[in-house]
């Protein structure tokens, strides 16, 4: 392990790695997992991934994930993620993540859970460990990351929301601590 990082991402789960994928490669990267990297619920995950299928889609979207979340939700998050659907399958698909086609070779769709109507991608029964498994491939032919399994962290010190210390420690009961400077 090195004495540095640009950014410590705590987790291998999808968005984690998928975070890491995104940084500028300039960066040093670490990655902690308190299990092996492919050991995150991320490769769990059975139905599918959602994308706004057209401007005509967009306030059926929305309805939809508000009702599904009770009208609880961050009216903001739910518009970002909406609207960055797109961009995120291109990048998913450019990484050679496989989604089921249509027999004319277009992305297939199926409707699940709340969604009024079909706009969900998925791979078999197993989206999820497919589009983990392909990024953590990915991660691991990156020179700038680094994962570091079976670690947990304990504490981030911050300064001006910006983490400077992370502690971790290869078990949280044995009392072993290892600082971890960072940027970011």
């Amino acid at each position: 392990m090195n004495e540095y990082y640009d950014a410590i991402i705590v987790g291998t789960g999808a968005a984690g790695l998928y975070c890491a994928l995104n940084l500028p490669k300039r960066k040093k990267i670490l990655m902690l997992t308190k299990q092996g990297a492919d050991l995150s619920d991320s490769f769990l995950a059975q139905g599918g991934i959602c994308m706004l299928r057209g401007e005509d889609d967009y306030e059926d979207y929305f309805e939809d994930t508000m009702r599904a979340g009770h009208y609880e939700n961050n009216k903001r998050a739910v518009n970002l993620m909406i609207r960055s659907s797109n961009d995120i399958i291109r990048d998913l698909l450019w990484r050679n993540v496989d989604f089921v086609r249509a027999e004319d070779g277009e992305l297939a769709f199926t409707r699940e859970g709340a969604h009024s109507r079909p706009r969900i991608l998925f791979h078999e029964d197993i989206t999820g460990k497919e589009i983990t498994q392909t990024l953590l491939d990915q991660v691991k032919t990156k020179e700038n990351i680094e994962i570091c399994e079976y670690m947990t962290m304990v504490d981030i010190i911050s300064k001006d929301n910006i983490c400077c210390l992370l502690y971790t420690s290869p078990s949280p009961r044995d009392g072993l601590l290892s600082r971890m400077p960072s940027s970011a």
